[in-house]
């Protein structure tokens, strides 16, 4: 049973309290490594871990008057600890806490966002296997083409999230950086063994050459990875929204006991949680292209990037995890019928097996263009009249004089379009 999950687990992570703590976390750490070569004294950090607190509303009373941030936060953080407080922030620039503590959020964040997506995928694992073998008209150009299974089209979706869980894996390891290395990256005030130390404590690698910040290729390569990620489950509810639609009804998200659709028609039953889905994906999209526009910075660092990554990280992130359990929503209640999936299938009266005719006139020695104008001759004809395509080519002396009506017949096989659909299940390891 997938658990169910709530929005407020990621919103935690961009809570001021998260990040704060965070931050008192990595200036301690930092003390910690500063210790062990000798730079602070031992019971200074015994001191500083403590008495250190820090108090949200005092920070931002704080930064009213000082326009900037960290120096509020160390100024409230020395009010609790005193004289002891001097050996805080040691050698170290604002970026050095301000960088590590994004990247321990971000990792928070994606950790949370590859357990919810690998959730999602096994949902989808399940309706594929559900619905293998339940055949479906698949559309090309919103017209009928030849019949997948509705299980096949949930295959695919299993496998485009099977790379959207790699590609956060990837963007999880590349964000998962420390950089503790002072003003321009020099390590001039710090030892680079600072900043190893507290990039291991944090699960976490040394930037190792940088500026005063991390250079922001690792953020975009994160943000683009939800923004592609995002793209797939805007896919997969504008699918849902044409597969709801009242002439097409071969599935739909859940109604629920007591739900509306409409303000003015009691009969809606609308696609509401997939609509917010593409809707999202929109959002996270543009955020992407924040990031992109993030990495070209003036010399060793300017702070254009700051007030966009403010809003951005954690708007992308929850944005990205709200789209994921939305998703989970509709796949865990999902509505499909098989009945009417077949009923369309019989729309065109079996014009899907054109390829088949087309292939077994040019096996009877026709050339394409011969076979290909005979067969589309019939199909249009059927189209427009809506005659039997088989009684069609039946009638046409063309077609009968090269293939008889016993071979003709058994070209009309559903089965013989899907026999592979077991390889494609077979190469994904689905059941």
């Amino acid at each position: 049973m997938i658990k169910r999950y709530s929005p407020k687990e990621i919103s935690a992570v961009w809570s001021e309290e998260n990040k704060f703590r965070i931050w008192l976390e990595v200036e301690i750490a930092a003390m910690e490594a500063q210790s062990k070569l000798g730079r602070v004294p031992a019971e200074a950090v015994a001191e500083v871990k403590a008495k250190a607190k820090f108090d949200v509303e005092r920070i931002e009373e704080i930064e009213r008057t000082v326009k900037h941030d960290v120096i509020a936060f160390l100024t409230n953080v020395s009010e609790n600890v005193g004289p002891a407080a001097r050996f805080v922030h040691l050698g170290m620039t604002s970026s050095d806490v301000l960088d590590t503590a994004s990247a321990i959020q971000l990792k928070q964040a994606g950790e949370l966002l590859l357990r919810h997506m690998v959730d999602l995928q096994a949902m989808i694992g399940e309706l594929a296997g559900k619905y293998r073998n339940d055949p479906v008209i698949g559309r090309t150009h919103g017209i009928h083409a030849e019949p997948v299974t509705f299980g096949l089209k949930m295959a695919v979706w299993y496998d485009e999230l099977g790379r959207s869980v790699g590609r956060l894996k990837l963007a999880n390891d590349e964000i998962s950086v420390a950089k503790i290395s002072g003003a321009v990256g020099t390590y001039s005030h710090i030892s680079p063994e600072v900043e190893k130390y507290v990039a291991g404590k944090f699960g976490l690698r040394p930037s190792i050459a940088s500026t005063q910040v991390i250079q922001r290729d690792r953020h975009a390569q994160f943000m683009t990875t939800l923004a592609v990620a995002a793209g797939t489950l805007e896919k997969m509810s504008l699918e849902v929204r044409h597969l709801q639609r009242t002439e097409v009804l071969e599935a739909e998200e859940p109604f629920t006991k007591g739900q509306k659709g409409s303000s003015a028609m009691p009969h809606k039953r609308n696609p509401v949680n997939a609509e917010r889905i593409c809707g999202m994906a929109r959002l996270v999209r543009s955020y992407a292209m924040s990031a992109l526009e993030n990495q070209a910075l003036w010399h060793e660092r300017d702070i254009s990037h700051s007030s966009v990554e403010r809003v951005i990280f954690p708007d992308a992130t929850i944005g990205l995890d709200f789209m994921i359990l939305e998703s989970q929503k509709i796949f865990r209640n999902f509505v499909v019928y098989p009945e009417k999936m077949m009923k369309n299938l019989q729309i065109t009266h079996g014009l899907f097996f054109s390829e088949d005719v087309l292939l077994k006139l040019i096996e009877k020695g026709l050339t394409r263009e011969q076979a290909y104008a005979i067969v589309q001759r019939n199909a249009m004809h059927c189209w427009e009249t809506g005659e039997d395509f088989l009684a069609a080519l039946a009638n046409d002396k063309e077609v009968t004089e090269r293939v008889s009506r016993d071979e003709l017949a058994s070209v009309f096989d559903l089965g013989s379009l899907l026999k592979n659909v077991s390889y494609i299940y077979e190469s994904l390891g689905l059941k």
